[in-house]
């Protein structure tokens, strides 16, 4: 399988020489967060883009682009404004469509965001989910102007936190194409056995899948063998469906020892048949 590294889990590497690491590593590709050290999409420039695609050509990496950085546009508040937020939203779409322009440039065929969470106005019930989806409709047209594919992630403590609820705001999308980001470690947190029966049933939908562990119940990123998942049954799962998508390891509280978490991961990834 095309298995990537985020990032978000090397916050304490250059990004030239986190690819370098990466690729040195036998990693397929790279799961870019772009961030306020990492490509700041407010403040990178073009000539920094054409090197980081020129780089990523050389070592022959893949990319994916991730929409998880937590301060990018408020200092003060993690992961805000969102689509959600009353004030503030029209940021958040701005940073959407500069992260579709930043994979037009890199060749990620992909941008994998998330809703937020639902705010004291945020319309209750299905209301939620139709406001959503108005404000990603706009999104959703830039991205196919640039053919690059949004996924969406559902996310525990969000508006839309499992897959059911993604199929909901897809309800509200007719006639927009947007695929679905698992992340392996949320069903643990948040859906019910067997997890790996959720990625065989999203299979047609499923285009980018993240891989960390997860206790039962808890939404933590976790080391591979620290959690409740049984890594071998969801590779099975994988390889059940032909799924050729990234497969991104995201451990982003693991950063101050990336370099022997990132190898440890791709040898336990490996052994248990990804």
């Amino acid at each position: 399988m095309n298995l990537y590294y985020n990032t978000n889990g090397l916050a304490h590497h250059r990004l030239d020489e986190a690819v370098d690491l990466l690729a040195d590593l036998g990693y397929d590709g790279v799961a870019l967060t772009p961030d306020v050290a990492h490509l700041d999409p407010f403040r990178t420039s073009a000539a920094e883009v054409d090197e980081l695609r020129d780089r990523l050509e050389r070592r022959e990496l893949g990319v994916s682009i991730e929409a998880g950085a937590r301060f990018v546009l408020d200092p003060r508040r993690k992961h805000h404004p969102t689509l959600l937020s009353s004030d503030g939203h029209e940021r958040r779409r701005e940073f959407y469509e500069r992260l579709i322009e930043l994979a037009a440039a890199l060749g990620s065929p992909l941008v994998s965001l998330w809703s937020g969470v639902r705010e004291a106005d945020t319309p209750p019930g299905d209301a939620g989910f139709a406001l959503l989806a108005e404000r990603l409709k706009p999104v959703l047209e830039v991205a196919a102007e640039q053919d690059v594919l949004l996924c969406f992630e559902p996310e525990p403590g969000m508006l839309v936190e499992t897959v059911e609820g993604y199929r909901r705001l897809l309800g509200h999308l007719p006639g927009f194409d947007l695929g679905l980001t698992i992340d392996v470690g949320h069903l643990a947190a948040n859906e019910t056995r067997p997890w790996e029966g959720h990625v065989v049933a999203a299979a047609e939908r499923l285009r980018n899948v993240q891989l960390d562990d997860a206790k039962v119940g808890v939404h933590d990123h976790l080391m591979f063998g620290e959690g409740d998942l049984d890594l071998t049954a969801m590779a099975r799962a994988l390889r059940e469906i032909e799924f050729d998508g990234p497969c991104a390891v995201e451990l982003s509280r693991h950063s101050h020892d990336a370099a022997r978490i990132a190898e440890a991961a791709l040898k336990t990834l490996r052994d248990v048949g990804f």
